[in-house]
């Protein structure tokens, strides 16, 4: 599919020119990686031992600290390079972790109910349809897994521009489909990545009817007073670019077990 060459093509460009988005773990972090890892006390006290999927998360940054913690890591991401990157840096730390190069919605060469943890950084604006990958997510995480997840949040993306009086202009309209169109106001937004816009009904709702229970819902502060009108920091004052959740998967019932998941998050028993 065209969206998904053209976010592998972007995120490859983006690794392998150095970016910011593909800044390795440090010695300090790795000292403290729940720390460093889990900023609101969500995550167990301990994962070691825990089965982690590091979902849309290639860069050496998330694998390298679950795996610093003792968990057992499977790291998933559309670039190659960005999984190159989890490669060497915990071959160079001494870390093993399974790397797997495909898009969040099609996670088939996992099994069923393999993680406790499925961590996924902002990357759902990357693909069209989110059910999908909350099924993915609902299928592969164990009962009462812990899903922990960060997005872009819609007003966010339907900035288009800034006005002479240096006011957000809303160019987007809330219920646009399709592919973002490329705007001025660059901020919140990767160079060269094809993106789309998920309402809340979509982000929080479609979660819940995928068999998850949200426990806790916050949006991180980005606002800077102090930076000038053109930094990203201003317009974090005025639109707030992430939503992040934490989720926990409810107890799968037998027909669950013995049947399937629809779109609208009903369980079909018999079929496959």
């Amino acid at each position: 599919m065209e969206h998904l060459r053209a976010n592998q093509q972007a995120w490859n460009q983006l690794a392998d020119s150095g970016s910011l988005f593909a800044r390795t773990a440090t010695d300090a972090e790795c000292r403290e990686p729940l720390k460093t890892l889990d900023g609101r006390g969500w995550l167990p006290q301990s994962v070691a031992g825990l089965d982690v999927l590091c979902l849309a998360a290639g860069g050496g940054w998330q694998s390298v600290l679950y795996a610093a913690a003792g968990a057992r890591v499977t790291v998933v991401d559309l670039s190659d390079s960005m999984l190159k990157l989890d490669e060497q840096e915990c071959r160079r730390r001494g870390f093993q972790v399974k790397t797997l190069q495909t898009s969040m919605e099609d996670l088939s060469l996992l099994a069923d109910q393999t993680f406790d943890i499925v961590h996924q950084p902002v990357s759902t604006c990357y693909i069209p349809d989110l059910r999908a990958v909350y099924r993915e997510i609902a299928r592969v995480i164990r009962d009462d897994g812990l899903y922990i997840s960060q997005h872009k949040q819609p007003i966010s993306l339907q900035i288009s521009h800034r006005n002479e009086r240096q006011q957000f202009v809303i160019g987007v309209e809330y219920y646009h489909a399709g592919p973002l169109p490329q705007q001025q106001d660059t901020a919140y937004r990767e160079s060269g990545t094809t993106e789309y816009l998920h309402r809340l009904e979509q982000l929080v709702g479609d979660l819940c009817c995928s068999g998850f229970v949200i426990e806790d819902l916050r949006e991180p502060k980005r606002a800077d007073y102090n930076a000038e009108v053109s930094h990203y920091g201003y317009r974090g004052r005025f639109v707030p670019p992430y939503l992040r959740m934490k989720a926990r998967r409810k107890r799968r019932s037998q027909d669950e077990h013995t049947g399937r998941l629809t779109q609208h998050g009903l369980w079909i028993p018999g079929q496959s």
